[in-house]
């Protein structure tokens, strides 16, 4: 045991009115180990935000390690504890997180914020006079750091299939040109060779426009459109959108809507791929924009958080942002890319 924690729980445990203070000490060290617990020294930046030694006015600070539950142990952070002079007969202890970093992600002042609201916030510890509570605090802002970094773990990995699909497409761009085979044909080649009865191109004269996906609350967007001349392309397209793995894994992969002109009939359609309305109001924004022989796919990912009607915002966005590149609202220049993001073809 770290001498200098030992000399204050001594000191503590000779006041009869902080005898609890300094059994609740020792009770830390138990479950979180000897080396867990220490008497707080503020560094130079921690003592220009305001915390000093470890007893100012009758206030006792110290700071615990923890690590973070399963699968992430090798993850630590410090939380520093100031117990108040009353505490723990009428006032509550204060928590604050030390750590600047939890893993590689830098934290925000939002977990600051709940943090050092521990006691006082309906999603953290109630406080009972007379009776100590730090361990209850401690655990609930282990959890709560533990929720946010795998949110943090989450929206990397959603960001990555992102990176992933957008580099793939780059490189498949790059290699048009350079070879007697078209890159959808090699990719088809390739999954037929797996098996797969995904179409190995798109359909003959069939062009893909990808738009910059949006994010939001870890949720990725990614808005696509295809100019089509008859209604039996639909398929083709959808499956070899399905094909890719990546668009495959996201929890909505093929929310989509279409309107083509053939002769003297529109035929159009739309379909919500589990995301309720979504592809309605895709053919909403297609019937007022008067856009024909198109087709629009939008794929989310999503991120955990519930985004509520936003999300229905972002769908309609990048379903546009995809027709502005393609030059489908272009009147002009039906053929001119006006949007953000890519063209493939």
């Amino acid at each position: 045991m770290d001498q200098e924690l030992q000399d204050l729980i001594d000191k503590l445990s000779a006041d009869p009115e902080r005898e609890q203070v300094a059994t609740e000490i020792q009770a830390l060290q138990s479950i979180y180990g000897d080396e867990a617990v220490k008497v707080f020294h503020p560094s130079q930046e921690d003592a220009s935000n305001g915390n000093h030694s470890s007893e100012n006015n009758g206030k006792i600070r110290y700071e615990v390690t923890l690590n973070l539950s399963p699968p992430y142990e090798d993850v630590s952070i410090r939380i520093l504890v100031s117990l108040p002079p009353s505490y723990p007969t009428t006032s509550p202890p204060q928590l604050q997180l030390l750590s600047r970093y939890i893993g590689a992600f830098g934290v925000d002042s939002e977990l600051f914020g709940a943090v050092l609201k521990t006691y006082i916030s309906i999603t953290g510890v109630q406080f009972t006079p007379d009776t100590v509570c730090v361990f209850d605090g401690l655990q609930n802002v282990l959890d709560r750091c533990v929720r946010w970094y795998e949110d943090r773990l989450n929206a990397e990995k959603a960001a990555e299939l992102v990176r992933e699909d957008l580099e793939s497409h780059h490189a498949l761009d790059s290699e048009e040109g350079s070879s007697t085979q078209s890159p959808h044909e090699s990719r088809g080649q390739e999954n037929q060779s797996n098996g797969s009865a995904a179409p190995a191109a798109l359909p003959s004269g069939v062009h893909m426009y990808t738009a910059e996906p949006i994010t939001d609350r870890k949720s990725v967007f990614i808005g696509r459109a295809f100019r089509i001349s008859h209604p039996s392309q639909v398929p083709h397209i959808l499956q070899y959108l399905l094909s890719d793995r990546r668009t495959a894994r996201a929890t909505h992969p093929i929310i989509h809507a279409w309107r083509c002109q053939v002769g003297n009939v529109l035929h159009q359609d739309n379909d919500d791929d589990g995301e309720t309305a979504a592809g309605g109001r895709i053919a909403h924004l297609l019937h007022i924009l008067e856009v024909n022989n198109v087709l629009v796919v939008v794929t989310r990912f999503f991120g955990g958080i519930h985004l509520g009607p936003d999300r229905f915002k972002h769908i309609n966005q990048v379903a546009r942002n995809a027709l502005e590149l393609g030059g489908f609202l272009d009147s002009s220049d039906a053929h001119k890319n006006t949007g953000r993001g890519k063209q493939r073809s």
